[in-house]
């Protein structure tokens, strides 16, 4: 069940079993779908010469009959289209579509008819409509993330196209896994159980042929959660490797953009931060801030070392040796300077921030008690001139989902303090962001999952444990209350699961994505896979936030 290889997997056998020279077609998602499991010198020696995204090929006109155009795409009406009108005037030798998704019979029909001049060599569907960021995390990366915040009646065409790509992502997980699963959602969730019909209906119903599998072992299961049940957990600051880069600098499919950040080399630019590529970050992608640096030390003194014994060359025999270990020592110094890099910008953002302090109390917010020393604690960081407005707002509102009922007064205090230091955050807009996000559940219930004082924690800066944790030690010990993550229909768990999906509406972090890391590590007899429609940091879950207190608060004028 490991991700990264399933979607690999596809693309071998879509770019291996076409010969000679082609140009590989994707859309705005399948880009992303493939670039985080294939390098481009990996494409490169599957004979692909060319890259292109569908809507851009569509406005050339330059025929190139020696290139075999290879298609990836979604199967939607847009993609369906971009088709149709390039199969009119056909530009390529041979055309090859494979659709990330199942195929409507009436998108076959257009396609066939289409064909005119029989360019069409095959139509195939190789599921693969997910990002595999790491092999047991992967995300949809859904624009529209904010919508499950939203009622339904605000923008009910919106809310179906959001459920429809998380069901179709669903589906193509559990196609590619050739698994049928057991379906359960969070009770308190209109839009997780919405989602669990809906995917259950496909999969018993609509399609229930093509996930006839008829496997006789117990079925993985399939549990369907909502981000609003731990909103803690995307508001903290992060100190292990993967997740600090992701809330630092920002991850975008498995690519760190360094261009904002001074002078740098050309090839530091871009930078890839895979577990599949890059062994070094696969040993330290959840090793705490401190031990990185150290480790990283170490890599730059081995480096050197290789170095100092490149500058040897006294023989023909020395230099032979250094042209075949060139492409090795050349990655080695791309890796060592990228890590370099990425620690030093994070240490730089750190101290400009102060952080260690911010952070500090974060974690006392998130994981003790003691609301006095935290009103003091808060206000005393909305005065410091050196706190950025982004973690002044994380502070004020992790106090809010902790004890809003415990003391509104302080909290409406706050709320103010928060205006006058950082303007752009009015305390109307706030308290009516919290609603829109809480909808009907109150603070209080949330405030009780936070309320988990971890004992024996030696790194104050990494108490906090995301709900996720809870929620897999409660699958192992077979506790998942039905009362409260009930079964879709008559289909009902017989036994333990071996393979657990969990997929959180709304989003998931490297945080969650660590503890699912950490726990299939310790043989537990589960394998957890984590899935989510986005993959949040602190920025992107404040900016989901906003957008959709601003489609509710246009709503409702317009009412």
């Amino acid at each position: 069940m490991v991700l990264v290889s399933a979607v690999r997997d596809y693309v071998n056998r879509m770019l291996q079993d076409i010969s000679g020279m082609k140009v590989l077609i994707l859309d705005s998602q399948t880009v992303s779908i493939v670039s985080v499991v294939y390098s481009q010198s990996e494409l490169l020696q599957k004979e692909v010469f060319l890259v292109e995204l569908v809507d851009s090929i569509s406005k050339s006109k330059e025929p190139m009959s020696h290139l075999k155009a290879v298609y990836f795409l979604r199967p939607t009406s847009e993609n369906i289209q971009y088709m149709r009108r390039q199969l009119a005037r056909p530009r390529f030798g041979e055309y090859h579509f494979f659709s990330s998704n199942m195929l409507k019979d009436t998108q076959l029909h257009i396609l066939a008819d289409s064909d005119e001049h029989e360019v069409v060599q095959q139509v195939q569907e190789f599921y693969a409509d997910f990002v595999a960021n790491d092999p047991f995390h992967f995300s949809l990366n859904i624009s529209g993330n904010h919508m499950y915040m939203l009622p339904a009646a605000i923008d009910p065409s919106g809310l179906q196209h959001f459920c429809d790509r998380i069901v179709d992502g669903i589906a193509a997980l559990f196609l590619a896994l050739k698994r049928r699963p057991i379906i359960r959602y969070q009770r308190t969730s209109d839009i997780a159980k919405r989602v669990a019909q809906e995917t259950a209906k496909l999969m018993y119903q609509q399609e229930s042929g093509l996930f006839d599998f008829r496997r006789t072992e117990i079925s993985p299961l399939l549990l369907i959660i909502d981000r609003r049940d731990d909103p803690v957990t995307p508001l903290l600051n992060q100190w292990t490797y993967q997740a600090m880069v992701h809330e630092l600098i920002g991850i975008q499919d498995n690519k760190v953009d360094l261009r904002t950040i001074g002078k740098i080399s050309k090839d530091q630019q871009e930078v890839v931060l895979s577990s599949e590529q890059d062994t070094f970050f696969k040993s330290n992608m959840y090793e705490n801030f401190g031990d990185i640096g150290m480790n990283i030390k170490r890599m730059v003194d081995e480096f050197q070392q290789v170095a100092k014994s490149n500058q040897q060359i006294q023989t023909i025999e020395d230099m032979a040796k250094f042209v075949d270990n060139y492409p090795e020592y050349r990655k080695m110094h791309g890796n060592v300077s990228k890590h370099v890099t990425l620690v030093t910008e994070m240490s730089k953002i750190v101290e400009e921030r102060k952080l260690m302090l911010v952070s500090q109390t974060e974690q006392e917010l998130a994981c003790n008690g003691g609301q006095g020393a935290a009103f003091e604690a808060v206000t005393n960081l909305l005065n410091n001139e050196s706190v950025s407005d982004i973690d002044r707002l994380r502070l004020v509102m992790l106090y809010a989902l902790r004890y809003e009922k415990e003391s509104p007064v302080q909290l409406m205090q706050l709320f103010n303090k928060l205006a006058s230091r950082s303007p752009k955050y009015k305390p109307g807009v706030l308290i009516s962001e919290l609603g829109i996000f809480m909808g009907t559940e109150t603070f209080l219930n949330i405030a009780r999952n936070m309320a988990r004082g971890l004992k024996g924690v030696e790194n104050v800066y990494t108490q906090h444990q995301p709900l996720l944790y809870q929620t897999m030690e409660s699958i192992i010990k077979g506790r998942l209350r039905d009362v409260d993550y009930p079964f879709i229909g008559n289909h009902f768990q017989q036994g333990r699961p071996q393979d657990v999906i969990i997929f959180i509406v709304g989003g998931t972090t490297y945080e969650e994505s660590r503890s699912v890391a950490l726990q299939n590590a310790t043989n537990s007899g589960i394998r957890f896979i984590l899935g989510g429609s986005a993959l949040l940091n602190s920025k992107r879950f404040l900016k989901n936030l906003e957008e959709a207190q601003r489609i509710a608060r246009t709503s409702t004028s317009v009412v």
